[in-house]
C-alpha cells in the first residue's frame, strides 16, 4: 500500500471565511487567489446565488509542507469537544518558565485575533505545559 503524501484538514463552521482567514494569521498560511475571471473574493462572492455565498474557504502554507485547510459552511453549530484538533507548537524545546513565557506570548497574539484562552494544562511527570485555546468559532486547539 502506498504511502499518503498530503491531507487536508477540513472545518466545519458558520462563517468560513472569517474561521480560515483567522487560522491564516495564527499559523502563516495564505489565502488562495479569487478564482479565475474575478479580481478579488468578493467579485466572486457577489456571483454566486445569496445561498451559495460563504459556503467555503481554504487556506494552504505558502511552503508546502503543511496541509492545506478548508472550512466549509454547515448549519448546525458546534455543540461538544472537537474529536481532532490542532496543536500549535510553538514551545517544541522550550521547558519550565521559558515555555511558559513563549506559550503566553502567543496566547496573548491569538487572543487580539478573536481566540479565547481556556486554560493551562500544567506540566506534570510525562509532558510539558500547553494552553487551551478556542478559535473564533470555538473549536478547540492547543498551543504546545
Amino acid at each position: 500500500m502506498a504511502a499518503i503524501k498530503q491531507f487536508q484538514v477540513t472545518f466545519d463552521c458558520a462563517q468560513p471565511e472569517r474561521v480560515a482567514r483567522f487560522w491564516c494569521e495564527v499559523l502563516g498560511y495564505a489565502a488562495p487567489p479569487p478564482p479565475e475571471g474575478f479580481a478579488t473574493w468578493d467579485d466572486y462572492r457577489h456571483s454566486l446565488p445569496p445561498e451559495d455565498r460563504d459556503a467555503w474557504f481554504a487556506c494552504s502554507d505558502p511552503s508546502g509542507v503543511g496541509p492545506r485547510l478548508y472550512f466549509q459552511r454547515v448549519p448546525e453549530g458546534k455543540v461538544v469537544k472537537n474529536r481532532v484538533h490542532l496543536d500549535v507548537r510553538v514551545g517544541t524545546g522550550l521547558v519550565g518558565e521559558e515555555r511558559l513565557a513563549a506559550l503566553e506570548a502567543e496566547c496573548a497574539r491569538l487572543v487580539a485575533l478573536g481566540a479565547v484562552r481556556v486554560r493551562l494544562l500544567p506540566a506534570d511527570e510525562e509532558n510539558e505545559s500547553c494552553l487551551l485555546m478556542q478559535d473564533v468559532e470555538g473549536n478547540e486547539f492547543c498551543l504546545d
